[in-house]
């Protein structure tokens, strides 16, 4: 039984880091389609970019089910379970956010002024470092080691950073003499931005309640 539920163990944790590979894949076609996208607007590469950050979201969807298969099969204690399951739903919150924004820009066509772009590849760059600093507190976790609250740190202030863009931006935005449906277009796409680096901040909040429970 205790074989059993050791390679049950070990095969979930496999799986994990199979999610998060895929996450990385997600973010890097979500990075290269807004760096393209701020150059040079929406075109064919671009939205081969967004179709590909479309696949490696199903094939998320796909391994987190395989996952919650698995979790149901005696791989974890209860306990356990709820909280595994409860931060890859607080995870998956992230590729979505990248989908929604890839589609505004498609559907909307938005193209963005040049005294906001710098400031737009300032938060899309602080927002995904706090993603790749969860991935890695995630990594930390699974592993035993120490390093969480620094890694907690870090992501907690760079989600109080990307705020202070966001305002910036909005508060540019609003001093412009760009079109009023414009304005809105763009702080819609500004706030599902800045709405990254709190999902990463919340992620990481959860793996440091989940690593205090272990100590308990």
């Amino acid at each position: 039984m205790l074989n059993f539920l050791f390679r049950k163990e070990h095969q979930l944790e496999k799986l994990i880091y199979d999610y998060l590979e895929n996450l990385g894949m997600i973010q890097n076609h979500f990075t290269k389609a807004m760096n393209l996208c701020l150059k040079e607007g929406v075109s064919d590469d671009f939205c081969f970019l967004m179709d590909q950050t479309h696949k490696f979201e199903s094939v998320a969807d796909e391994i987190r089910e395989e996952i919650n298969q698995l979790m149901y099969s005696k791989a974890l204690i209860p306990e356990s379970r709820e909280d595994i399951m409860g931060l890859l739903e607080k995870v998956d919150e992230i590729p979505r956010s990248f989908e929604q924004i890839l589609n505004m820009s498609r559907t909307q066509k938005l193209i963005f002024p040049d005294f906001l772009k710098l400031d737009i590849q300032e938060l899309i760059r602080v927002s995904l470092e706090s993603c790749d600093l969860m991935i890695k507190q995630i990594d930390v976790m699974l592993k035993k080691k120490e390093g969480i609250k620094t890694l907690l740190s870090t992501i907690d202030q760079n989600e109080s950073h990307c705020d202070h863009i966001e305002r910036r931006i909005i508060i540019k935005l609003f001093d412009s003499d760009l079109e009023p449906f414009l304005k809105l277009q763009l702080k819609e796409m500004v706030i599902v931005m800045g709405e990254i680096s709190d999902q990463a901040d919340r992620v990481s909040k959860r793996v440091n309640i989940i690593n205090l429970k272990r100590r308990i």
